[in-house]
């Protein structure tokens, strides 16, 4: 098959990529270019004047800060370019590498699992025709996204925020977005199943992140290592370096050179790492569908367990360090900031990196529950129900895993925490305290499996509004003190109320009632799925 044959179909497929995604890409872009534009005018409200602006500059020069933010290059003149560089620019990214991964996944390798990739290569579709139109439509959104950035940001008229640093500021979050679509295309011929391809894709988003925080926290060559890191090496709106981005072009034509030739070394709906043969006879631990739903997740959870516990450990490691870093600035601070005593930044510090660990561990355990659907959905429940399996006994085995995954990921991340949180501030009470903090989200994570649940049991077709409340937590964490949301907004979401420890004192009530909401709304799930039709 010549070159010419390799790609016939190619746009064909683009348009029809471009109609099934006719709803759910613009959300995407309207919800994040909403949410930049909402952050900028909250800047310009929030903060008028230039000293204000430098004060905040102070406080975000903390590690928590820059870690969760970007490098310090933003904070020697804090003008309003600068902090939507600093604050939003790696935030963004995250979302933007995030639909870039889910998009090229859905086009190619779960085309392939579902069978429909065979069926239209059947007619007059070359070989690298879905992969490419999948490329090309990734590279479209981005390049839309960017522009709508662009040209938004630049016609708010806000002081500083020129249209050139606004175009770099969007191009910026195009570069990651195309980073990662062409990772994602190497994930599609390595891994046979979408899910674990998906998975890979947003585990490297989260060491992309990692290595940038780390990177800017201290080991700086690691930033430059990072899709994430060069979007924000490019000082949009303070210096205008254009040059950062190349290393993101270079990337991408480098892994989409590895891309094409591996899919020439595969069969169709296979991937180059195959899945090793099963036994002749099944294990007696497979005799019930719990042992079967744990099965079918044991190796995406020890994955993310393991992830767990390095992101725990990674950020751990700089509790110590919190004290002295914060002490170069800490004479700016006088007056702005109550009197702290020993290890009350660095509990602080803790609370805020538990808080977002516990959020990450939701990405999985929200899998583990949804994974029921796309069982459903394959028409795969259909034999088990037919048996002596009951519904019941089907939801609430998937509802087992889950639920004991949430307390596993939150266990991971509160030891790896406290491992190196105890090194660093030569305290051993440390393991056992931070321990502690991981495990008490767990029922805000037990909501959020409610939650998908009760939308599972009802609108199973609409499963993935479940993951609006990450989204929303998400949000609330880093853009809710900035854009000074009422109280009763921020305990919407369900890890506002758990106690932050080790800043805060423990307490149960709250937890208690965590729990008690999710069982609510377990119960109101479990009700709906045993009388409604099961849908393939």
């Amino acid at each position: 098959m010549n070159s010419e044959q390799s790609f016939a179909g190619t746009w064909t497929l683009l348009k029809f990529m471009m109609r099934r995604d006719r709803i759910q890409i613009p959300i995407w872009i309207l919800g994040l270019t909403l949410t930049i534009f909402a952050t900028l005018v909250s800047f310009d409200e929030m903060y008028p004047t230039k000293e204000g602006r430098q004060a905040i500059a102070v406080t975000m020069a903390n590690p928590a800060s820059i870690a969760l933010t970007g490098p310090k290059l933003y904070l020697e003149d804090y003008i309003f370019g600068a902090m939507m560089s600093h604050q939003m620019l790696g935030m963004a990214g995250i979302v933007v590498a995030l639909m870039s991964v889910f998009l090229v996944i859905r086009h190619t390798r779960k085309e392939e699992e579902t069978g429909r990739a065979e069926l239209i290569r059947a007619s007059v579709i070359g070989r690298h025709a879905i992969g490419t139109a999948a490329f090309i439509w990734a590279i479209g959104v981005n390049l839309i996204l960017a522009l709508i950035v662009a040209f938004g940001l630049g016609a708010l008229g806000v002081e500083s925020v020129t249209m050139e640093g606004s175009f770099l500021f969007g191009a910026g979050l195009a570069s990651v977005g195309l980073s990662f679509s062409a990772l994602a295309l190497v994930f599609a011929q390595v891994m046979e199943h979408a899910k674990a391809a998906s998975g890979l894709g947003a585990g490297a988003v989260a060491v992309a992140f990692s290595m940038r925080a780390i990177g800017d926290l201290g080991e700086s060559f690691l930033s430059w290592l990072s899709p994430i890191g060069w979007a924000q090496q490019t000082s949009a709106y303070v210096d205008n370096l254009w040059w950062p981005l190349l290393l993101s072009l270079g990337f991408t034509l480098i892994l989409t050179a590895i891309a094409f030739p591996l899919s020439a070394k595969r069969d169709v709906g296979a991937g180059l790492i195959r899945p090793r043969r099963g036994r002749a006879e099944a294990s007696s631990l497979l005799n019930g569908p719990l042992s079967l739903a744990f099965r079918l997740q044991r190796m995406n959870l020890l994955i993310w367990g393991f992830a767990m516990l390095l992101f725990g450990m990674s950020y751990g490691a700089f509790i110590g360090e919190a004290e002295e870093m914060f002490g170069s600035i800490g004479d700016s601070l006088d007056g702005m900031l109550p009197e702290m005593d020993g290890g009350v930044l660095a509990d602080s510090f803790a609370a805020m990196f538990m808080t977002v660990a516990a959020m990450i561990g939701t990405i999985p355990a929200l899998q583990s529950i949804l994974k029921l659907r796309s069982e459903e959905n394959a028409g795969r429940i259909d034999p088990l129900l037919s048996n002596a399996v009951s519904r019941t006994r089907l939801l609430w085995s998937y509802l087992v895993v889950a639920l004991l995954s949430s307390l596993y990921l939150t266990l991971m991340a509160g030891v790896g925490m406290g491992i190196t949180g105890s090194q660093s501030m030569e305290d051993s009470s440390y393991l056992g305290t931070l321990t502690l903090a991981g495990l008490s989200f767990t029922p805000a994570l037990w909501v959020t499996i409610g939650l998908a649940v009760a939308i599972y049991g009802y609108f199973p077709r609409k499963t993935s509004f479940s993951w609006s409340l990450v989204g929303f937590a998400f949000f609330v964490v880093y853009l809710g003190g900035v854009l000074q949301l009422p109280e009763w907004v921020m305990n919407l979401s369900p890890f506002t109320h758990v106690p932050r420890i080790p800043a805060e004192d423990f307490e149960w009530l709250p937890l208690l009632g965590l729990t008690a909401t999710a069982a609510a709304l377990i119960l109101a799930g479990w009700y709906g799925y045993r009388r409604r039709d099961i849908t393939n």
